[in-house]
């Protein structure tokens, strides 16, 4: 295989290592799992199947990666993980996998850093390049955008949706969809602004920036209804690719989105 296989490890005759996989002592391969070129898998972390792991990622010690879902309902059923390129696990981490009632898949995309003790529960979809700090938690069925981030010790209930570019911030608590391109924060979560620091890292322009912050000052403008937000929106003769995600998120938001707090108080509409 070309790795290096600690001989304290227990890797399952059914799992498949492709070339340069790292295992550490005391980590455990199980059945059905098949780890990607030149993964590197620390001393004491855990990986059952059905899952597949892409190329390059690095799961620290102690990770538990493809365990089964934390839901009642599940009776054993097979159900799957499938992680994607060039991600970083930290310790503690768990991903679990689907169910049969819901997406049946857990899927986590590339380029993705979970910092320790995070979580992702069953039938989660994690797109590219997002970061979760320390015990950020998903529930199941949760969506989260490209390049998110969700802060420290925060919780994100089952069914809501974060956007692109969204960040949540530490112990909040979010029971709607967080909108994209956005600060979103609280206990009772509040939307605050456009997060102009997050995008300008992303290469994010002083005109599309404030081409941004012009749509949510539409769509949030205290005293009018999201949909009358939507249609001033929908009615630009010149929209970016950007304001039409916006407004297709809010427009299929199954939930409502997290606004912003209205005036004295915090907490969303």
């Amino acid at each position: 295989m070309g790795g290096l296989i600690h001989r304290a490890a227990q890797i399952d005759p059914g799992a498949k290592l492709h070339t340069g996989v790292r295992v550490g002592a005391y980590a455990v391969v199980g059945a059905d799992v098949e780890i990607g070129e030149d993964c590197e898998i620390g001393a004491g972390a855990q990986i059952l199947g059905p899952t597949r792991l892409g190329r390059e990622n690095r799961i620290f010690p102690y990770a538990c990666v493809g365990f089964e879902p934390q839901d009642l309902k599940f009776k054993g059923e097979v159900s799957y993980l499938e992680v994607g390129e060039r991600n970083t696990i930290r310790e503690f981490c768990t991903l679990n996998r689907g169910t049969s009632f819901g997406r049946g898949t857990t899927t986590i995309g590339d380029d993705n850093l979970f910092l320790a003790y995070s979580h992702i529960g069953h039938d989660s979809k994690v797109g590219d390049r997002t970061v979760f700090t320390n015990g950020a938690t998903l529930a199941g069925h949760v969506e989260v955008g490209d390049d998110a981030t969700i802060g420290a010790n925060s919780a994100v209930q089952q069914f809501c949706r974060v956007g692109r570019h969204g960040y949540i911030g530490g112990y909040s608590v979010i029971t709607l969809d967080a909108l994209p391109f956005s600060l979103t924060v609280g206990y009772k979560p509040s939307w605050y602004r456009v997060n102009r620091i997050g995008l300008e890292r992303k290469g994010y322009s002083d005109a599309q920036l404030a081409e941004l912050e012009s749509a949510f000052r539409t769509l949030l403008r205290s005293g009018r209804n999201l949909s009358d937000g939507l249609d001033e929106l929908r009615s630009l003769r010149s929209r970016s690719p950007d304001i039409d995600y916006l407004i297709e998120f809010v427009a299929s938001s199954k939930r409502g989105v997290i606004k912003a707090a209205r005036s004295g108080r915090r907490g969303a509409e």
